[in-house]
Protein backbone atom coordinates (compact mmCIF):
# COMPACT_ATOMS: atom_id res chain seq x y z
CA UNK A 1 0.00 0.00 0.00
CA UNK A 2 1.21 3.61 -1.21
CA UNK A 3 0.19 6.56 1.05
CA UNK A 4 0.35 9.63 -1.43
CA UNK A 5 -1.44 13.35 -0.87
CA UNK A 6 -3.35 11.81 2.11
CA UNK A 7 -5.22 8.81 0.28
CA UNK A 8 -4.21 5.69 0.64
CA UNK A 9 -3.99 3.76 -2.77
CA UNK A 10 -3.46 -0.53 -2.83
CA UNK A 11 -0.07 -0.22 -5.23
CA UNK A 12 2.95 -1.51 -4.56
CA UNK A 13 6.23 0.08 -6.65
CA UNK A 14 6.33 -0.34 -10.31
CA UNK A 15 3.26 1.09 -11.55
CA UNK A 16 3.86 3.47 -14.01
CA UNK A 17 1.00 2.79 -16.80
CA UNK A 18 -1.38 5.50 -15.65
CA UNK A 19 -1.70 6.86 -19.36
CA UNK A 20 -3.24 3.65 -20.08
CA UNK A 21 -5.42 3.35 -17.15
CA UNK A 22 -5.15 5.51 -13.45
CA UNK A 23 -5.02 3.48 -10.32
CA UNK A 24 -7.81 4.65 -7.60
CA UNK A 25 -7.41 5.34 -4.05
CA UNK A 26 -9.09 3.24 -1.52
CA UNK A 27 -11.88 5.89 -1.20
CA UNK A 28 -13.23 5.74 -5.09
CA UNK A 29 -12.79 2.00 -4.57
CA UNK A 30 -14.97 1.85 -1.62
CA UNK A 31 -17.83 3.78 -3.22
CA UNK A 32 -17.78 1.92 -6.02
CA UNK A 33 -18.21 -1.51 -4.55
CA UNK A 34 -20.53 0.23 -2.05
CA UNK A 35 -22.77 0.95 -5.34
CA UNK A 36 -22.58 -2.51 -6.32
CA UNK A 37 -24.00 -3.86 -2.82
CA UNK A 38 -27.19 -1.31 -3.16
CA UNK A 39 -27.33 -2.62 -6.76
CA UNK A 40 -27.30 -6.15 -5.49
CA UNK A 41 -29.60 -5.56 -2.84
CA UNK A 42 -32.19 -3.61 -4.32
CA UNK A 43 -31.03 -0.11 -2.67
CA UNK A 44 -29.86 1.61 -6.06
CA UNK A 45 -32.74 5.16 -6.33
CA UNK A 46 -32.07 6.44 -9.87
CA UNK A 47 -32.93 10.44 -8.44
CA UNK A 48 -30.59 10.27 -5.91
CA UNK A 49 -27.96 9.67 -8.61
CA UNK A 50 -28.39 13.41 -10.22
CA UNK A 51 -26.02 14.36 -7.02
CA UNK A 52 -22.79 12.58 -7.46
CA UNK A 53 -23.12 13.10 -11.11
CA UNK A 54 -23.38 16.82 -10.71
CA UNK A 55 -20.68 17.05 -7.83
CA UNK A 56 -18.19 15.62 -11.06
CA UNK A 57 -19.81 18.49 -13.27
CA UNK A 58 -18.81 21.05 -10.54
CA UNK A 59 -15.04 19.32 -9.98
CA UNK A 60 -14.47 19.49 -13.50
CA UNK A 61 -15.62 22.63 -14.05
CA UNK A 62 -12.85 23.62 -11.10
CA UNK A 63 -9.96 21.66 -12.94
CA UNK A 64 -10.78 23.43 -16.25
CA UNK A 65 -11.91 26.70 -14.99
CA UNK A 66 -15.40 26.76 -16.95
CA UNK A 67 -18.71 27.56 -15.04
CA UNK A 68 -20.19 25.22 -14.33
CA UNK A 69 -23.36 25.39 -16.51
CA UNK A 70 -20.71 25.15 -19.34
CA UNK A 71 -19.99 21.07 -18.63
CA UNK A 72 -22.13 18.16 -20.06
CA UNK A 73 -21.16 14.73 -18.90
CA UNK A 74 -20.67 11.80 -21.03
CA UNK A 75 -19.16 8.44 -21.65
CA UNK A 76 -16.15 8.74 -23.77
CA UNK A 77 -14.48 11.60 -25.59
CA UNK A 78 -15.24 10.42 -29.06
CA UNK A 79 -19.32 10.48 -27.90
CA UNK A 80 -18.63 14.26 -26.43
CA UNK A 81 -16.84 15.09 -29.91
CA UNK A 82 -18.85 13.90 -32.37
CA UNK A 83 -21.71 16.54 -31.97
CA UNK A 84 -19.05 19.18 -31.89
CA UNK A 85 -17.73 17.75 -35.27
CA UNK A 86 -21.37 17.47 -36.94
CA UNK A 87 -22.10 21.20 -36.33
CA UNK A 88 -19.43 22.52 -39.07
CA UNK A 89 -20.24 22.54 -42.58
CA UNK A 90 -18.60 19.48 -44.39
CA UNK A 91 -15.25 20.28 -45.73
CA UNK A 92 -14.27 22.49 -42.86
CA UNK A 93 -10.77 22.87 -42.81
CA UNK A 94 -9.27 21.21 -39.27
CA UNK A 95 -5.99 21.03 -38.12
CA UNK A 96 -4.98 18.39 -35.61
CA UNK A 97 -1.26 17.03 -34.72
CA UNK A 98 0.10 13.83 -36.09
CA UNK A 99 -0.28 10.75 -34.52
CA UNK A 100 -3.03 12.27 -32.06
CA UNK A 101 -5.61 9.43 -30.18
CA UNK A 102 -7.90 8.95 -33.28
CA UNK A 103 -10.49 9.56 -30.53
CA UNK A 104 -10.15 12.98 -31.12
CA UNK A 105 -9.14 13.09 -34.90
CA UNK A 106 -11.94 10.36 -36.07
CA UNK A 107 -15.18 12.19 -35.33
CA UNK A 108 -13.57 15.07 -37.84
CA UNK A 109 -12.67 13.34 -40.36
CA UNK A 110 -15.57 11.01 -40.16
CA UNK A 111 -17.73 14.42 -40.39
CA UNK A 112 -16.05 14.75 -44.04
CA UNK A 113 -14.04 17.50 -43.01
CA UNK A 114 -10.39 18.25 -44.85
CA UNK A 115 -8.39 17.21 -41.71
CA UNK A 116 -4.52 18.61 -41.58
CA UNK A 117 -1.86 16.53 -39.07
CA UNK A 118 1.20 18.27 -38.39
CA UNK A 119 4.21 18.14 -35.92
CA UNK A 120 2.68 18.70 -32.08
CA UNK A 121 5.43 21.24 -32.19
CA UNK A 122 3.82 22.80 -34.97
CA UNK A 123 0.16 22.96 -34.25
CA UNK A 124 -0.12 26.16 -32.46
CA UNK A 125 2.13 28.31 -35.00
CA UNK A 126 -0.27 26.75 -37.54
CA UNK A 127 -2.98 27.71 -35.87
CA UNK A 128 -4.70 30.53 -37.86
CA UNK A 129 -4.73 29.10 -40.66
CA UNK A 130 -7.43 26.62 -39.94
CA UNK A 131 -10.92 27.44 -38.75
CA UNK A 132 -10.80 24.79 -36.42
CA UNK A 133 -7.97 22.80 -34.11
CA UNK A 134 -8.24 19.80 -32.53
CA UNK A 135 -5.73 18.57 -30.16
CA UNK A 136 -4.44 16.96 -26.85
CA UNK A 137 -3.27 18.85 -24.90
CA UNK A 138 -0.55 16.16 -23.77
CA UNK A 139 0.09 13.50 -26.64
CA UNK A 140 -0.96 10.29 -25.47
CA UNK A 141 1.67 8.80 -27.30
CA UNK A 142 4.66 10.42 -25.73
CA UNK A 143 3.15 13.51 -23.49
CA UNK A 144 4.28 16.14 -25.39
CA UNK A 145 2.51 19.00 -24.71
CA UNK A 146 0.94 21.74 -27.21
CA UNK A 147 1.38 25.39 -27.53
CA UNK A 148 -1.65 26.35 -25.47
CA UNK A 149 -0.81 30.10 -25.53
CA UNK A 150 -0.08 30.34 -29.12
CA UNK A 151 -3.54 28.57 -30.19
CA UNK A 152 -5.14 30.89 -27.31
CA UNK A 153 -3.82 33.41 -29.30
CA UNK A 154 -4.69 31.95 -33.35
CA UNK A 155 -8.50 32.93 -33.16
CA UNK A 156 -9.07 29.55 -34.25
CA UNK A 157 -12.17 26.94 -33.08
CA UNK A 158 -10.19 24.97 -30.38
CA UNK A 159 -10.98 21.84 -29.02
CA UNK A 160 -8.40 20.24 -26.41
CA UNK A 161 -8.51 16.72 -25.30
CA UNK A 162 -7.40 16.96 -21.76
CA UNK A 163 -7.50 13.19 -21.08
CA UNK A 164 -3.37 12.94 -20.67
CA UNK A 165 -2.59 15.99 -18.80
CA UNK A 166 -5.78 16.77 -16.81
CA UNK A 167 -5.16 15.42 -12.81
CA UNK A 168 -0.83 16.54 -13.18
CA UNK A 169 -1.16 19.64 -15.55
CA UNK A 170 -2.53 22.92 -13.31
CA UNK A 171 -3.85 25.29 -16.39
CA UNK A 172 -6.73 27.39 -16.99
CA UNK A 173 -8.51 26.09 -19.78
CA UNK A 174 -11.42 28.22 -20.16
CA UNK A 175 -10.35 30.31 -23.34
CA UNK A 176 -11.15 27.38 -25.14
CA UNK A 177 -14.31 26.30 -27.00
CA UNK A 178 -14.62 22.63 -25.82
CA UNK A 179 -12.58 21.10 -23.26
CA UNK A 180 -13.18 16.98 -23.09
CA UNK A 181 -11.35 14.50 -20.99
CA UNK A 182 -11.92 10.87 -19.96
CA UNK A 183 -12.10 9.93 -16.49
CA UNK A 184 -10.29 6.58 -16.21
CA UNK A 185 -6.59 7.66 -16.55
CA UNK A 186 -5.45 10.76 -14.20
CA UNK A 187 -8.58 11.76 -13.20
CA UNK A 188 -8.60 8.00 -10.86
CA UNK A 189 -12.00 7.22 -11.81
CA UNK A 190 -13.94 4.13 -13.27
CA UNK A 191 -14.02 3.76 -17.33
CA UNK A 192 -17.61 5.01 -18.82
CA UNK A 193 -17.05 8.39 -17.47
CA UNK A 194 -15.88 11.63 -19.57
CA UNK A 195 -16.64 15.36 -19.59
CA UNK A 196 -16.96 18.28 -22.13
CA UNK A 197 -16.75 22.21 -21.09
CA UNK A 198 -18.16 24.05 -23.45
CA UNK A 199 -17.52 28.13 -24.40
CA UNK A 200 -20.60 30.00 -25.23
CA UNK A 201 -20.16 29.75 -29.13
CA UNK A 202 -19.72 25.97 -29.22
CA UNK A 203 -23.15 25.94 -27.06
CA UNK A 204 -24.49 28.27 -29.80
CA UNK A 205 -23.83 26.01 -32.26
CA UNK A 206 -23.25 22.60 -31.39
CA UNK A 207 -26.91 20.86 -31.82
CA UNK A 208 -27.47 17.73 -28.93
CA UNK A 209 -27.94 15.16 -31.29
CA UNK A 210 -27.54 12.37 -28.56
CA UNK A 211 -30.31 14.11 -26.31
CA UNK A 212 -31.85 12.20 -24.53
CA UNK A 213 -34.31 12.23 -21.11
CA UNK A 214 -31.10 13.80 -18.84
CA UNK A 215 -30.82 16.30 -21.17
CA UNK A 216 -33.94 17.85 -19.72
CA UNK A 217 -34.65 20.91 -17.97
CA UNK A 218 -36.48 19.01 -15.11
CA UNK A 219 -34.72 15.83 -16.24
CA UNK A 220 -37.37 13.37 -14.21
CA UNK A 221 -40.26 15.16 -16.31
CA UNK A 222 -38.65 14.78 -19.41
CA UNK A 223 -38.55 10.79 -19.64
CA UNK A 224 -41.68 10.68 -21.82
CA UNK A 225 -43.38 13.01 -24.50
CA UNK A 226 -42.81 15.56 -26.59
CA UNK A 227 -41.89 18.26 -26.83
CA UNK A 228 -38.56 19.24 -27.05
CA UNK A 229 -37.63 20.14 -23.59
CA UNK A 230 -33.63 20.57 -23.09
CA UNK A 231 -31.64 22.05 -20.27
CA UNK A 232 -30.72 25.66 -20.89
CA UNK A 233 -27.22 24.68 -19.66
CA UNK A 234 -24.81 22.67 -21.14
CA UNK A 235 -26.79 19.70 -19.68
CA UNK A 236 -28.48 19.50 -22.98
CA UNK A 237 -25.46 17.92 -24.21
CA UNK A 238 -25.50 15.25 -21.80
CA UNK A 239 -26.11 11.76 -21.87
CA UNK A 240 -27.44 9.47 -19.32
CA UNK A 241 -24.74 8.77 -17.51
CA UNK A 242 -22.98 5.10 -16.16
CA UNK A 243 -24.31 5.17 -12.60
CA UNK A 244 -21.50 2.31 -11.04
CA UNK A 245 -18.99 5.04 -12.72
CA UNK A 246 -20.10 8.10 -11.99
CA UNK A 247 -20.12 6.70 -7.85
CA UNK A 248 -16.50 6.70 -8.07
CA UNK A 249 -15.83 9.57 -9.75
CA UNK A 250 -18.29 11.52 -7.83
CA UNK A 251 -15.31 10.62 -4.63
CA UNK A 252 -12.22 11.03 -7.40
CA UNK A 253 -12.97 14.36 -9.15
CA UNK A 254 -13.87 16.66 -6.00
CA UNK A 255 -10.26 15.10 -4.43
CA UNK A 256 -8.29 15.95 -6.96
CA UNK A 257 -9.71 19.15 -7.44
CA UNK A 258 -9.09 19.84 -3.97
CA UNK A 259 -5.93 18.91 -3.64
CA UNK A 260 -2.66 21.70 -4.11
CA UNK A 261 -2.26 21.44 -7.85
CA UNK A 262 1.18 22.69 -8.20
CA UNK A 263 2.59 20.16 -5.44
CA UNK A 264 0.39 17.50 -8.05
CA UNK A 265 2.47 18.64 -10.90
CA UNK A 266 5.53 19.27 -9.52
CA UNK A 267 5.66 16.11 -7.82
CA UNK A 268 4.67 14.06 -11.18
CA UNK A 269 7.05 16.15 -13.29
CA UNK A 270 9.63 16.14 -11.19
CA UNK A 271 10.28 12.34 -11.23
CA UNK A 272 9.77 12.10 -15.03
CA UNK A 273 12.16 14.97 -15.06
CA UNK A 274 14.78 12.95 -12.99
CA UNK A 275 14.25 9.69 -14.96
CA UNK A 276 14.62 11.38 -18.40
CA UNK A 277 18.13 12.84 -16.79
CA UNK A 278 19.19 9.33 -15.31
CA UNK A 279 18.54 8.12 -19.03
CA UNK A 280 20.13 11.06 -21.04
CA UNK A 281 16.59 12.11 -23.01
CA UNK A 282 15.67 15.92 -23.33
CA UNK A 283 13.32 17.75 -20.66
CA UNK A 284 9.92 17.94 -22.04
CA UNK A 285 7.56 19.38 -18.92
CA UNK A 286 5.31 16.43 -19.51
CA UNK A 287 4.41 13.99 -16.60
CA UNK A 288 4.67 11.26 -19.66
CA UNK A 289 7.77 9.28 -20.95
CA UNK A 290 8.37 8.17 -23.96
CA UNK A 291 11.78 5.93 -23.91
CA UNK A 292 13.03 4.66 -26.83
CA UNK A 293 12.83 0.85 -27.74
CA UNK A 294 11.01 -2.28 -26.35
CA UNK A 295 9.45 -2.12 -22.88
CA UNK A 296 10.01 -5.84 -22.18
CA UNK A 297 12.97 -5.24 -19.79
CA UNK A 298 10.75 -2.87 -17.91
CA UNK A 299 8.14 -5.91 -17.55
CA UNK A 300 10.52 -8.07 -16.92
CA UNK A 301 11.80 -5.95 -14.29
CA UNK A 302 8.15 -5.57 -12.80
CA UNK A 303 7.60 -2.48 -14.28
CA UNK A 304 4.20 -1.97 -15.67
CA UNK A 305 4.38 0.10 -18.68
CA UNK A 306 3.06 0.12 -22.38
CA UNK A 307 4.52 0.03 -26.11
CA UNK A 308 3.37 3.05 -27.87
CA UNK A 309 4.17 4.55 -31.75
CA UNK A 310 7.58 1.78 -31.60
CA UNK A 311 8.51 3.33 -27.73
CA UNK A 312 7.56 2.40 -24.16
CA UNK A 313 5.61 5.15 -22.51
CA UNK A 314 5.71 5.46 -18.50
CA UNK A 315 3.80 8.12 -16.69
CA UNK A 316 4.17 9.77 -13.00
CA UNK A 317 1.19 10.39 -10.80
CA UNK A 318 0.14 11.30 -7.37
CA UNK A 319 1.02 7.66 -5.83
CA UNK A 320 4.50 7.22 -7.77
CA UNK A 321 7.73 7.74 -6.56
CA UNK A 322 11.64 7.66 -6.82
CA UNK A 323 11.87 3.70 -6.12
CA UNK A 324 9.68 3.78 -9.45
CA UNK A 325 12.30 5.62 -11.21
CA UNK A 326 15.22 3.45 -9.76
CA UNK A 327 12.94 0.34 -11.17
CA UNK A 328 13.22 1.60 -14.09
CA UNK A 329 17.21 3.25 -14.24
CA UNK A 330 18.26 -0.05 -12.85
CA UNK A 331 16.54 -2.62 -15.41
CA UNK A 332 17.25 -0.07 -17.79
CA UNK A 333 21.41 0.27 -17.40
Amino acid sequence: MITAFGAPFDLGPGYLNTPSVGVPPRPVVDAVRAWTDDWATGRISAPAMDDPVDATRTAFASLTGFPTTGVAVGSVVSGLLGPVAASFPAGTRVLTAAGEFTSVSFPFAACGHDVTEAPVAAVGARAAEYEVVAVSVAQSADGALVDLDALRASGAFVVLDATQSLGWLPTDLSWADVVVAGGYKWLLSPRGCAWGAFSDRALDRVTPSAAGWYAGEDRWSAVYGLPLRLAGTARRLDVSPAWSSFAGAAVALPWLAGLDRAAVHAHGVGLAARLRAGLGLPETGSAIVSIPGDPQRLLDAGVRCAARAGATRVGFHLYNTDTDVDLVLDALR
